[in-house]
């Protein structure tokens, strides 16, 4: 009997000992620590939902995901904030940015923060004339110093000499290239950019070349002298603009052979790509290209302006609040250049846009992955920093993704192609706590993106009147600038 009732006292112990253990938690909470519970959790992996969850945020990560009752422990009442109703996705990747202009500085700088109020915690700068100090703002972000998205920097971008880009890196042959890359190398750049402006092809591709040897990420436009395969044999990771791929829908190697025997012109080749695009063909060249690997930065929304620019001059639009008359004043050089258009040229450029645009869903299918970028820049007009992300999905979905596709390509695919993946761009225990909060569900209109409850930023909870506060900030500021400046 005794022997029975000691059994018994033994097998109770441990049931209340492996209780109190799992109500205890796994780790030591700060009193920074938050909860956000009760919200409807999105997983942008595939498209399922947690409902009425909590998640447990501290020193910056995800620390669990569960009830809310088996988490709030420890957690201040002030720092646990009701999600009821509310739907929380993974903060925006803008994947193709420009902070741009050495005399916007205090410009660009006041405009960082805005990008979190819009719900972009991450960004890809994908190089300008500032490059040194954008990649000393990633260093103040990351150590807490500045309020501003994660983010990823080119620094500079590699060219030809004597292109129309202010201080990129020129270069005439194969001893200047590796004097750029050791300059890259030495800035740490987190990806190397390549552009065509008077680049050579050969060079080009002996740039790609290089840069992957040296361990380097390797994006940009592709020169009308190389085929897109060309390059993207060479180990390219992503083409940055959908426009490129227009010319998979021609033959597109033979257009090249013209070109280089001088049989026909740069312009003459344009010319050809845009006369005889066909769908048929560009698709079996996609499908091709989806075996590889290579990702598009489609950067809808920059052609959706200026093709439409005749019926929306953007006097109106809110965003101007944010953005001093130094910075929309460089608005002007693109919109100069299509001061003559004719109508038919009008219309030429609208035909243009939607043919790109239409090439998206057989882009997807094909298994390209596709990166949501802006490339909002001082010299994009009308093409806002951190607005312009959300009208770039807009776009996606006219074009006929579909809302979990477009958030794929704003969140996982960003992450993905950085090799963050295992640490960001999901909301699971040990990610870094980057979130969105929104009132509506992105998975039925990917305009919810735009209805902006509260964002979480490097664990940080800002709700709707702080962000509110941050757009203010901005607007002063701008106005301040413009003042200083008259």
């Amino acid at each position: 009997m005794k022997k029975t009732i000691f059994i018994l006292s033994l097998i109770i112990a441990l049931v209340l000992t492996s209780c109190t253990t799992e109500n205890k938690p796994k780790y030591k909470l700060s009193d920074q620590a938050i909860l956000v519970h009760n919200g409807t959790i999105i997983n942008v992996k595939n498209g399922d939902v947690l409902k009425d969850k909590a998640i447990l945020i501290d020193s910056g990560m995800i620390k669990s995901i569960g009830n809310y009752d088996a988490l709030k422990s420890g957690v201040n009442v002030k720092h646990q904030f009701d999600a009821t109703g509310k739907f929380i996705i993974p903060g925006l990747w803008d994947m193709h940015v420009h902070i741009e202009g050495e005399d916007l500085v205090e410009d660009n700088l006041a405009l960082l923060p805005v990008f979190i109020a819009y719900g972009v915690t991450t960004v890809r700068d994908m190089a300008s004339d500032l490059g040194e100090q954008v990649l000393a703002w990633r260093d103040d972000i990351e150590q807490d110093k500045i309020l501003g998205p994660q983010l990823f920097t080119a620094g500079r971008k590699l060219e030809g000499i004597n292109s129309i880009w202010k201080r990129d890196l020129e270069i005439a042959n194969e001893e200047e290239l590796a004097q750029m890359l050791d300059k890259l190398e030495y800035y740490n750049v987190d990806l190397v950019k390549i552009t065509e402006n008077t680049l050579p092809g050969p060079l080009f591709l002996k740039s790609v070349q290089e840069a992957k040897k040296r361990g380097f990420m390797v994006s940009g436009h592709i020169p009308i002298d190389l085929t897109i395969q060309e390059v993207v044999d060479e180990g390219f990771t992503s083409i940055e603009h959908a426009s490129y791929l227009l010319r998979l829908g021609s033959d597109e190697q033979s257009i090249v052979e013209k070109l280089k025997s001088g049989e026909i012109t740069k312009a003459q080749a344009n010319e050809l790509y845009t006369a005889n695009f066909n769908q048929d063909i560009a698709n079996r060249a996609y499908q091709k290209l989806g075996k590889t690997g290579i990702a598009i930065t489609p950067t809808l929304i920059g052609g959706k302006q200026l093709a439409y620019l005749d019926e929306d001059n953007h006097e109106n639009d809110a965003f101007s609040n944010y953005l001093t008359n130094r910075f929309t004043a460089n608005y002007q050089w693109r919109i100069g250049r299509m001061a003559n258009d004719t109508p038919e040229d009008k219309q030429a450029r609208k035909d243009r846009y939607e043919l790109i645009a239409k090439q998206l869903p057989y882009i997807q299918k094909a298994g390209i992955k596709i990166l949501a970028g802006s490339d909002a820049a001082a010299l994009n007009t009308y093409v806002y920093p951190a607005q312009s992300l959300h009208e770039e999905l807009v776009l996606f979905q006219e074009a006929g993704l579909t809302p979990l596709q477009i958030l794929q390509s704003a969140t996982i695919n960003g992450a993905e192609l950085m090799g963050t993946l295992s640490t960001m761009a999901t909301i699971e225990p040990e990610k870094q706590a980057d979130l969105v909060i929104l009132s509506s569900n992105p998975l039925l209109d990917i305009k919810a993106t735009q209805d902006i409850y509260a964002v979480i930023n490097d664990g940080e909870y800002f709700d709707r009147a702080e962000l509110d506060a941050m757009l203010q900030i901005a607007k002063n500021r701008k106005i301040q600038l413009d003042k200083e400046r008259d």
